[in-house]
């Protein structure tokens, strides 16, 4: 005989939040998280709930599972994704803890290039606290396995971490200087606040204008810049947000086709040195109200 069915939703709207993060981080979108979650909640509510003495781990372990069954058809969308694929916007929300410090944007494009298991591994054991016996529950493999795969995890994702953390005055000081700079069409400025070897990724998703192919150096970045103020012609879109984009400083525009953008930067040294722009429609649809 199952609990009363207060019962499941009492115990499980306290994990939910949680459970949406993880599911965000393996899977990169907000809608697909969620449709997860709700899946997850589903089979709580139809599972026999008084043999379950540890809610958290069960359905964690449900969310990781039903994941990896999605990733399995999404690394075939991938493939044939047109332009860089960069994961759904996240702006910070005020009192919720929607995104750890320690992962960003960049860290999610670290985790995309791991593989699905490897991502599990690396994000129930090390983000999200899972002893290593859990996580082989989790992902059907033995302990020293799963070992193996965050390890391996780890090393790929090291490189992405931040050296240190910029602090969020300098950050909203370079975020509205390069606003600025870039839509003005101002080439000094840019100079001055582009490092030279930044990267800029615009992810379009062949819906929207957006450049096919990430572009590496100062000289090509300026370029794609100058070009977007030409278009403009000298009108500067109006800002609706400001604020940390996936753990990252930027600003959300409302852009000359009615349409939102986001624009993430990362800064090290006093420096950008990437620059992530979401224009993919499909990616924006949960910040359409910022618009209104």
């Amino acid at each position: 005989m199952l609990p009363p069915d207060d019962d499941a939703a009492d115990r499980f709207q306290p994990l939910r939040p949680g459970l949406v993060r993880l599911a965000y981080r393996m899977l990169g979108s907000i809608a697909e998280a969620e449709d997860v979650v709700q899946e997850a909640y589903i089979r709580w509510h139809q599972t026999d709930r008084s043999a379950i003495r540890e809610p958290g781990a069960f359905l964690s372990k449900t969310v990781t599972r039903l994941c990896l069954d999605i990733l399995k058809s999404a690394r075939v969308k991938r493939e044939t994704y047109i332009g860089p694929w960069l994961p759904e916007p996240v702006l910070e929300t005020a009192g919720e803890d929607d995104l750890s410090e320690d992962l960003s944007l960049t860290l999610m494009m670290a985790l995309e290039r791991l593989s699905p298991l490897e991502r599990a591994a690396f994000l129930l054991h090390d983000v999200f606290g899972l002893g290593f016996d859990e996580v082989a529950a989790t992902l059907d493999r033995d302990p020293a396995a799963c070992r193996q795969l965050a390890a391996r995890a780890r090393k790929n994702v090291r490189a992405e971490r931040p050296r240190y953390p910029i602090d969020r005055q300098e950050g909203e000081r370079m975020t509205d200087a390069f606003f600025a700079a870039s839509r003005s069409g101002d080439l000094t400025a840019l100079r001055n606040l582009l490092a030279e070897e930044v990267v800029s990724y615009t992810d379009g998703g062949g819906i929207r204008n957006a450049a096919l192919n990430p572009l590496f150096g100062f000289r090509r970045v300026a370029g794609l810049f100058m070009g977007v103020a030409r278009n403009d012609e000298g009108q500067l879109p109006p800002v609706l947000y400001r604020g940390l984009i996936n753990g990252l400083p930027g600003f959300v525009t409302l852009e000359k086709d009615g349409m939102v953008q986001t624009t993430s930067l990362d800064i090290e040294d006093g420096r950008i040195v990437g620059v992530y722009v979401v224009r993919n429609p499909e990616k924006l649809g949960h910040l359409s109200g910022l618009a209104s």
